[in-house]
């Protein structure tokens, strides 16, 4: 019983620590000009920008982000399924 309070304690603490990281990363952010497409990137793998001859172009980014999600989510399922990342490490981890 204090062996699984004590795991729920530090899936909290890991939550809480991966949401402070992916704040941090939000801040990181790249920009790129090929030609006339402007974009700019955060280090959370989200586009925060896209401009195309100079117009913004919103749609473009929301789509991107949304597929960026979706497969994002596949991946996690995947990883679950195949026995989390101790399973990608052979048992190792």
């Amino acid at each position: 019983m204090f062996d699984k309070l004590q795991q729920g304690k530090q899936l909290l603490q890991m939550r809480s620590q991966a949401k402070a990281l992916q704040k941090k990363l939000a801040d990181v952010t790249e920009s790129v000009e090929k030609g006339a497409v402007h974009v700019k990137v955060s280090a959370d793998q989200k586009v925060q920008f896209i401009s195309v001859d100079g117009e913004e172009r919103r749609d473009i980014a929301d789509a991107v982000n949304e597929a960026f999600s979706k497969v994002q989510k596949k991946a996690a399922q995947k990883m679950l399924q195949e026995g989390g990342l101790s399973g990608l490490l052979g048992g190792m981890g």
